[in-house]
C-alpha cells in the first residue's frame, strides 16, 4: 500500500438543506497489487460522485457484466448489492445528498434511477466535464472541494422543484429516533397516506417502508463496524429489529448473506486493506 484516506466533511451551512456530507476516498495500491473489490450494500442515499483519478467499474450482484462509471456519476437509491472495482489510484469525492435533494436538482422523478445511475454530463453538460478535468489536474483536496461546492451551490440556485414538508420528513427518517407510522409521516407532510407514498416514491425512488428498512440495515452493519465486540443480538435490538432472526432475514434480503458471513466478507474490502472502515 502507498496511501489511504477515508474522510467525511460537512458542507457549508447554506448547503446543508441539500447536502448531508462529502465523503473523500483515496486508496493508492502498489503496481503489483490487485485492488480488492468492494461489496457495496444498499444505503439510504442519493449521491453525485467525482472519480478524480482512475475510473471505477461495477457489476450487479449475480451477473458477469462489468460496467465502467463515467468520471462524474449520479446514483439513485439501491435496494440490492453491487460489486465495485477501483484502480491502482482510486480517488473519489462523493456528494451525499439529503434524501429528496436529487429530485430538486435534476427535476425528474427519481424512481427512474432506482438501482441505476446517470452520467452527470448528460444532465449538466460541459461544465461537469470541465470540473472533472480540473479535479484530475489538482492534488489539493481543499481546492477540489471548493470546485465541487461552487458547482452544487449553482445547482441549488437553479433547482427546479420547490421544497415541500415531505422533504423534511424524509430527512428526519434518517435520524431514526424510533419508528414513525406511515399515517404520522403523512400527517407531518400535510398529505393523505396515498399522496405521501406517491410523492415519497417520486422524490426518493422507493416506498417509505423500503427506505426505513434500508436505514435500519445500514445502521446495524455500521454499528458492527464501529464496535466489533458487540454481538448480533444486541445490535438487532439496538437498531429496531424484533429479534436476531429478523436481523438475519433482512441481511439476507439486502446482501444474500447472513450477518456473520457479510461481516467476514466486509473485512476484505479495499478500505480494510489500509486498516480503515466506513463508520
Amino acid at each position: 500500500m502507498k496511501e489511504a484516506l477515508l474522510k467525511d466533511i460537512l458542507p457549508k451551512p447554506n448547503l446543508q438543506e441539500y447536502v448531508r456530507k462529502y465523503q473523500v476516498f483515496r486508496f493508492v495500491f502498489e503496481n503489483d497489487t490487485t485492488p480488492p473489490p468492494k461489496f457495496h450494500t444498499p444505503r439510504p442515499e442519493h449521491c453525485i460522485t467525482f472519480y478524480v483519478r482512475d475510473f471505477q467499474r461495477f457489476s450487479y450482484f449475480g451477473t458477469m457484466e462489468i460496467i465502467t462509471y463515467p468520471k462524474c456519476v449520479i446514483n439513485g437509491m439501491y435496494n440490492m448489492p453491487i460489486y465495485r472495482y477501483g484502480g491502482q489510484d482510486f480517488w473519489a469525492i462523493k456528494v451525499v445528498l439529503q434524501p429528496a435533494a436529487l429530485y430538486h436538482l435534476i427535476g425528474i422523478h427519481v424512481h427512474k434511477l432506482t438501482n441505476t445511475f446517470l452520467n452527470a454530463e448528460e444532465v449538466w453538460g460541459n461544465r461537469v466535464r470541465l470540473i472533472c478535468e480540473q479535479l484530475n489536474c489538482s492534488n489539493d483536496l481543499n481546492e477540489m472541494l471548493n470546485l465541487i461546492e461552487s458547482f452544487i451551490e449553482d445547482l441549488v440556485k437553479r433547482s427546479i422543484k420547490p421544497l415541500h414538508p415531505i422533504d423534511k420528513v424524509s430527512q428526519n427518517m434518517l435520524l431514526w429516533e424510533g419508528n414513525s407510522s406511515l399515517a404520522c409521516s403523512a400527517d407531518q407532510s400535510c398529505l393523505s397516506v396515498r399522496q405521501f407514498i406517491r410523492k415519497f416514491e417520486e422524490r426518493i425512488g422507493i416506498n417509505p417502508k423500503m427506505f426505513s428498512r434500508i436505514i435500519r440495515f445500514d445502521r446495524a452493519f455500521r454499528m458492527k463496524n464501529n464496535q466489533p465486540h458487540l454481538d448480533w443480538l444486541y445490535i438487532a435490538l439496538a437498531t429496531g429489529y424484533y429479534d436476531y432472526q429478523h436481523l438475519v432475514k433482512e441481511f439476507k434480503a439486502f446482501t444474500n448473506l447472513t450477518p456473520t458471513a457479510f461481516y467476514e466478507f466486509e473485512k476484505k474490502s479495499p478500505e480494510r486493506s489500509f486498516g480503515l472502515h466506513e463508520g
